[in-house]
């Protein structure tokens, strides 16, 4: 059955392709809707008025008229479409009216004559289409229909082909959700049947990759089905070239040689203080890489105390990597050694590649290093770390704190953001590695390795573009079941590429389709570079919820109260607390304090009471997570507080009752001595803010959603085993 579907509309396709058109008409359309089920209403093709007269007469009730024109894309724009209409005398005067109008708006226009359809009741019009994503191919769309689609903008994108399940997600997941379940007495719409045209829409694109664009506006909803009013079908002018792929064993092969080398040469290694070669020589050997390191200088027989060769074809035995510190005018010829040699990676430093415009001298390396199998790192770089090796291949300042955190960069200014981040908050870190042009390696090969890497507990990773969406989330799924990946896309207010043959093309922005996929494949969304950074400090830090209900404990009001609305903004669950545990938390609250939640102590009480009230929220097994409000007294001072709060989660980790505690510390400069004492002690705290810790939290929460580790309480507008879109995601 799917196969002789398949052979029909490759018929029509290759019909239209031999035709010179790239779009296909509305009957032509009707055709595939069919083949792929997907729901049209009764229609015929009238070639004259006698038989629009006909057409029009079989149906019960008024009809609506289209022109029908390969010339003609939007039909409306044209005054071609004419709305309820009934009657033999009325069908005439308006398929008259529809013919005229096309005429003056195209005098050249073929016209092949009046589409007559039946008109559908009235319902809940949405949009469902398709379209070719520069970064993630086919991707699917849903939102609110009708001529208001490109003013709200309440669309949501899935990677094509889409499961039932990733269908109906979407439904949830545009801010009219609650109009699509029924409100004010009115009904909701069939969701499954609203998904199915979803579903097979997808399915469509996916099977026809020459289909650049489907466009069903608007889809009329009811509760008896949903049934699209008009279908576009856009075929691509040309398709991209294929991309070369790796398979993930030779991913892992070569990024193990790279992140793991036992030999590092390094071209245009130099004595002269100042130069690139010097510095990323003087990283390698101070740094303490216990691998052999090999200068290679035509114009020197010592380097730094090593013997330097000539080329790098000289040096003896296997090398892992090799580091380029040359001229960007010397590499091409520079790589050729380097293949020679069987080196399996290459690291570009230099710049002056296609960032400056210098497209023909990057694409030529590029076919040296597919020619040899060199895998590229850069050009364009500062390098990368890989501190569990005490490996500093770069020429940057040195960082040498191990620990679990894998940080990624496409620029090298964020790059040193990164590092001093890392070096001022003493966050480990198990690599830091640049991107630059991505000419070859690019953040799915990292993810490939990372993700596998014992390592590393949590991936950062600082974008401006994917090279390969696609291969992108595949890696990312993998990923995130075992341990978080967190970007920063830049350029999210930059105008995404607009495919005007279509509403659904004119609404997917580069960012609005990179929102909804990233998160899609279960990854964190950071807002800002601080942000990224912070969620990637904090995550492996935090252990994993179990549950939704988040209890916040606050000395101040003021606090409590900002600490909600952030608990809120975040998509976190403030627990209702029940009868018998709101009596216990009053035991410890003098009267003029308030239970329920936030548990608000008041700023007065002793050390003895903020103790007493974690221990009860640490007990109680109905709260998952615990958001503690402390601001500064001489009752309580910060370093009492935070020693303290640390004992007593220490205490209850020995016992095996671990729940995620952040804490939000309002007082004098004291306060950031307390924070970070409480931050290397499992507590993720920050002073002067209720904002950033409980965003963190969400963030650990949409992570454990994504993997599949916290199963209750999706919150509404997210995504299955992704978390929501508030907070920063």
């Amino acid at each position: 059955m799917a196969e002789d579907r398949e052979l029909r509309v490759r018929a029509l396709l290759d019909s239209v392709r031999a035709q010179g058109r790239t779009a296909l008409t509305a009957p032509e359309g009707r055709v595939i809707a069919d083949a792929y089920g997907i729901a049209v209403p009764g229609e015929e093709l009238a070639t004259d008025v006698d038989e629009a007269v006909a057409y029009a007469a079989r149906f019960d009730g008024p009809v609506v008229m289209k022109i029908v024109s390969p010339d003609i894309l939007h039909k409306t724009d044209a005054g071609g479409v004419v709305v309820g209409v009934e009657g033999a005398t009325d069908v005439r005067a308006a398929f008259h009216r529809i013919v005229a109008n096309a005429r003056a708006y195209d005098a050249e226009a073929r016209i092949e004559g009046v589409q007559v359809q039946e008109l559908l009741p009235r319902g809940t019009e949405v949009i469902v289409g398709a379209v070719t994503d520069p970064t993630f191919g086919k991707v699917v769309a849903f939102g609110l229909g009708g001529v208001l689609v490109e003013v709200l903008k309440d669309v949501t994108f899935r990677l094509a082909p889409v499961t039932a399940d990733e269908a109906l997600s979407m439904l949830d997941s545009v801010k009219a959700a609650e109009v699509l379940r029924g409100v004010r007495g009115q009904p909701g719409v069939d969701r499954w049947a609203v998904a199915e045209q979803i579903r097979r829409v997808s399915q469509l694109v996916a099977d026809f990759p020459e289909i650049a664009e489907v466009d069903l506006n608007p889809v009329i909803a009811t509760a008896e089905g949903a049934v699209a009013a008009d279908i576009r079908i856009l075929l691509a002018e040309q398709q991209p070239p294929p991309r070369r792929k790796y398979s993930r064993e030779e991913i892992l092969e070569s990024m193990r040689r790279l992140m793991q080398p036992r030999s590092v040469a390094v071209i245009g290694a130099s004595n002269e203080q100042g130069k690139i070669g010097n510095s990323v020589m003087r990283n390698l050997v101070d740094g303490g890489f216990a691998g052999e390191i090999h200068p290679v200088n035509p114009k020197a027989d010592d380097i730094l105390g090593r013997k330097a060769y000539k080329s790098v074809t000289d040096v003896p035995g296997e090398v892992d990597v090799a580091v380029f510190a040359i001229p960007a005018k010397f590499v091409a010829a520079a790589l050729e050694e380097v293949g020679r040699k069987r080196i399996p990676n290459a690291v570009l430093i230099p710049s002056g590649f296609a960032e400056t415009g210098e497209d023909e001298l990057q694409a030529e390396i590029v076919a040296i290093g597919e020619r040899h199998g060199i895998r590229l790192l850069g050009p364009n770089i500062y390098g990368y770390y890989s501190t569990w090796q005490d490996l500093c291949a770069t020429f940057c300042t040195p960082y040498d704190v191990k620990g679990g955190v894998a940080l990624t960069s496409q620029s090298g200014g964020i790059g040193m953001a990164i590092l001093g981040f890392a070096r001022t908050t003493k966050t480990g870190v198990s690599a830091i590695v640049g991107l630059g042009n991505k000419s070859d390696l690019d953040e799915d090969d990292l993810l490939t390795w990372f993700g596998e890497d014992p390592h590393t507990e949590c991936i950062a990773m600082h974008l401006e573009d994917l090279k390969d969406g696609r291969a992108f989330v595949e890696a990312a799924r993998d990923t995130v079941p075992r341990k978080p990946v967190v970007v920063l896309k830049a350029g999210r207010t930059a105008a995404g590429a607009k495919a005007a043959g279509s509403h659904t093309g004119a609404l997917a922005g580069d960012d609005a389709v990179y929102d909804d996929i990233l998160r899609q494949a279960g990854v964190i969304r950071a807002p800002g570079l601080n942000d990224m950074l912070e969620y990637a400090r904090g995550l492996p830090v935090l252990p994993t919820p179990r549950g939704d209900n988040v209890v916040i404990i606050t000395g101040a009001g003021g606090s409590g109260v900002l600490l909600s609305d952030a608990v809120t903004d975040n998509g976190l669950s403030l627990m209702a607390i029940p009868a018998d545990l709101d009596e216990a938390f009053r035991r410890f609250i003098p009267p003029f304090g308030a239970a329920g939640n936030p548990v608000d102590i008041t700023g007065g009480e002793p050390p003895s009471t903020y103790e007493a009230t974690i221990r009860l929220g640490l007990e109680d097994p109905r709260i998952h997570a615990l958001v503690l409000g402390y601001w500064h007294t001489i009752v309580t001072p910060p370093m009492v507080f935070a020693e303290l709060t640390a004992r007593v989660v220490a205490e209850f980790r020995e016992r095996g009752i671990e729940k995620p505690v952040v804490a939000s510390l309002a007082g004098d400069v004291e306060v950031e001595e307390a924070c970070q004492y409480l931050y290397e002690r499992g507590v993720v705290a920050y002073p002067y803010t209720t904002e950033r810790p409980v965003a963190v939290l969400g963030a650990k929460y949409r992570w454990a959603r994504a993997a599949g580790l916290l199963k209750s309480g999706l919150p509404r507008g997210g995504v299955p085993g992704s978390g929501v879109s508030g907070g920063g995601s």
